[in-house]
């Protein structure tokens, strides 16, 4: 006869599922949901705010109030209180919880009249706002204020190279500045500043000496300008000067110059005893001779 072991289970047991449990009654109760989808007139809703664990219930509703209005919908306390039973008093309180969690900005502002009015600002996703402010936040070093300083103005273009003059004296080139600063009489276009100017003289003063006349430099320089306007005169000047430079004059040698008169020496004559100059070295002078030659 075979002895049984007491200290075994009499059958296994097997682990029932949760919902499956013979014990456990089927739940029924809680929240349903007979949803229709919205084609018009509707506004979606974060569960961030619908379910904010820290925002009352008044701040829920009011947030999920403000997202669902119009652009350019009042949106003042007075308004608001207008508009629902609450009054202005909770209503304030529900607008700064807003406020707080970064649903709700307000901004005042000077309109062109002068009258200062406030903005109402509803933001659907804070969470998004904070993370668009971050980067500039750290990309910001954390020093004390300085002053912005003065933007440099970008180094102006160097002028084209002008010719130059074989003997630059004070006078030459005083003349070339005296013509330079006198053609904006004959264009008002061509006023020039005194770096220019300086710039310019010494081929102005290349011309000069190859014999060209003051006016010929200046009809050279002022003949047919652009009509359209020019950005930099002193540009177009230097091209001018430098391309249209006339050869240097031809070498002339010079006439050879006439011999200075002979002065022969003074004598006395022997026959009226009068001073005479003459190559001749007979003792008389010429009437001397001519008196001689009739008597004979």
């Amino acid at each position: 006869m075979d002895t049984q072991n007491p200290s075994a289970p009499p059958r296994a047991h097997v682990r029932v599922a949760g919902n499956t449990h013979p014990g456990r009654a089927h739940r029924t109760g809680g929240l349903q949901h007979d949803n229709t989808r919205h084609t018009t007139r509707f506004v979606v809703i974060g569960n961030h705010l619908a379910q904010h664990p820290e925002l009352s219930l008044l701040a829920i509703g009011l947030g999920t109030h403000l997202q669902s209005l119009p652009k350019g919908a009042p949106a003042d306390i007075k308004t608001l209180a207008a508009r629902f039973p609450e009054g202005a008093t909770r209503i304030a309180s529900a607008l700064r919880e807003l406020e707080s969690h970064g649903y709700l900005r307000r901004e005042r502002l000077r309109t062109s009249s002068g009258r200062i009015v406030t903005r109402t600002i509803s933001c659907n996703q804070p969470a998004a706002v904070r993370q668009r402010a971050e980067p500039c936040r750290e990309s910001t070093p954390s020093a004390p204020h300085l002053p912005h300083a003065p933007r440099k103005k970008p180094a102006r273009k160097a002028l084209p190279a002008v010719p130059r003059p074989a003997y630059s004296g004070p006078g030459i080139l005083q003349a070339a500045t005296d013509l330079l600063t006198d053609l904006r009489r004959h264009d008002s276009r061509l006023l020039l500043s005194a770096d220019d100017t300086a710039h310019l003289a010494p081929g102005v003063a290349a011309w000069l000496e190859r014999d060209v006349t003051p006016a010929a430099v200046r009809r050279a320089l002022t003949a047919d300008l652009p009509p359209e306007g020019m950005r930099r005169p002193a540009a177009l000047l230097a091209h001018r000067l430098a391309s249209q430079l006339p050869p240097p004059v031809p070498f002339r040698a010079q006439a050879a110059a006439p011999p200075p008169p002979v002065r022969h020496p003074l004598r006395n004559c022997d026959g009226c005893d009068r001073a005479f100059r003459s190559p001749d070295p007979a003792p008389r002078c010429r009437d001397c001779r001519t008196d001689l030659q009739g008597a004979a």
